[in-house]
């Protein structure tokens, strides 16, 4: 009897396979070289060594400083450094502007400012699911600490102007934090180029393992600590560091570094054959967020007629997610694509259909005709 064969994975914006050199690396720090980064003696000499090699790899990804590299245990944990962070370096300002397609990451800590007294600008989106840079600017008010604001969108992938909003908010004196857990690994960018003070990278997004991540801080950028304890990563970030795993999202910082450019444009080329393949399949098929400005990764499409949901669902082939939620058997839009304006009816028919380096062209052939069968077979005959 033949193994059935696995789904093909279109799922790599909720985490990505880990690098086999990732894994390589890792190993050793599992087994003989387990000692304390923080101990004198030679087994805690060879973590720390392991770890500062680990901190130049991720700077180096993303153009920053080594001293600037702080590691944490994911970007949930990044994104509240940055953002309570700063509040707590700056008590005396009370205002964060940020947008309303946030990961939860972002917008819990800035919900949690609202309920204690303080206040939040959310800058809504265009149809296309990009922040308007002159809205941003105009929020900018003399009480503002901080601007945070998603480099690209989990769901649609769409990239937002954030060197143009940073460009204005630092010219007036406001600290400016991405969370880029969607794009470090997937783009080539850096902190330069982007003019931010603080930003937040992921390492499952990109190859590394989950429970690790980094947040890079601007040298001179007012930030506290949230977890109080001892003086681990020069005090901002208390806990005895994940040796392995620090270790694994420096691997896979230096694969990226050398090959994100011409993985890019593969992954791109598959991604807009998938598009290409669909549309030619389902009339009426539409693309949700801007056609260009987006991860070259990522495809979040809207299938007439039917629920995202339902047709995964028909189309057991594809391991992919949708945007939509469901709650006690009812579903509901996803925030993001109601954000941009799209009708809830409509946009419940979304997926999202994330590559990387795994998908192969085969794999976007057989997605292709297995979600536009499952949705031939659920959609209503035409009238």
């Amino acid at each position: 009897m033949d193994t059935p064969r696995e789904p093909i994975y279109l799922d790599h914006n909720a985490t990505a396979p880990l690098l086999p050199e990732v894994v390589d690396a890792m190993v050793p720090y599992l087994r003989e070289h387990f000692g304390n980064p923080s101990s004198a003696h030679v087994y805690g000499r060879r973590a720390k060594e392991a770890v500062d090699r680990a901190r130049s790899q991720v700077a180096a990804l993303i153009g920053a400083a080594t001293e600037e590299i702080f590691f944490v245990a994911h970007g949930t944990e990044a994104n509240n450094l940055a953002i309570r962070g700063v509040l707590a370096a700056l008590p005396d300002k009370r205002h964060v502007v940020t947008s309303v397609i946030e990961h939860p990451a972002t917008t819990e800590p800035c919900r949690e400012l609202e309920r204690h007294g303080g206040q939040v600008t959310w800058l809504p989106v265009d149809g296309e699911g990009r922040v308007r840079v002159s809205e941003a600017v105009a929020a900018l008010r003399s009480d503002t600490a901080l601007v945070t604001l998603m480099h690209s969108n989990n769901e649609t992938g769409v990239l937002q102007p954030i060197a143009e909003v940073a460009r204005e908010a630092r010219a007036r004196g406001v600290c400016v934090h991405t969370d880029a857990a969607q794009s470090v690994g997937k783009l080539s960018l850096s902190v330069d180029g982007l003019g931010v003070d603080l930003l937040t990278v992921v390492g499952h997004k990109f190859g590394a393992p989950k429970g690790v991540g980094a947040l890079y801080v601007r040298k001179g950028t007012p930030v506290r600590p949230v977890l109080l304890g001892a003086g681990h990563e020069r005090g901002l970030r208390p806990g005895t560091e994940n040796v392995a795993s620090i270790v694994g999202l420096g691997v896979a910082c230096d694969v990226a570094l050398r090959t994100v450019e011409t993985e890019a444009a593969r992954v791109r080329g598959l991604r807009d054959e998938l598009w290409e393949r669909l549309r030619a399949r389902v009339p009426g098929l539409a693309l949700n967020g801007h056609p260009v400005e987006r991860l070259p990764n990522t495809l979040n499409v809207r299938f007439p007629s039917v629920s995202g949901t339902a047709l995964l669902a028909a189309a057991p082939e594809v391991a992919a997610s949708t945007g939509s939620a469901c709650h006690a058997g009812e579903e509901s839009a996803s925030s993001v694509l109601s954000a941009m304006g799209i009708e809830p009816g409509a946009a419940l028919g979304s997926v999202r259909l994330s590559l990387g380096r795994t998908t192969t062209h085969q794999d976007v052939v057989a997605a292709a005709e297995a979600l536009a069968s499952a949705w031939k077979r659920l959609a209503p005959p035409p009238r």
